[in-house]
């Protein structure tokens, strides 16, 4: 090869954009389903129950206590 002969560049894969793509896309994805009221609902159960064990235990120590 003589410097008058233009120089090829390397082969790009266009795979790492396309997954890159890709992964974000199913980020996205995953980030709004983690977002959705249903799931806010469920937490909200999860938190309420929780205060009633706890209010429960307490109201069972002051049983056994009085």
């Amino acid at each position: 090869m003589t410097t008058v002969q233009p120089v090829h560049p390397a082969e790009v894969l266009v795979l790492p954009t396309v997954r890159a793509s890709a992964l974000a896309a199913l980020q996205l994805v995953e980030d709004a389903r983690y977002r959705t009221p249903e799931r806010r609902r469920r937490n909200e159960r999860r938190r309420i129950l929780a205060q009633r064990a706890v209010a429960d235990r307490k109201a069972e120590r002051e049983r056994r206590t009085s």
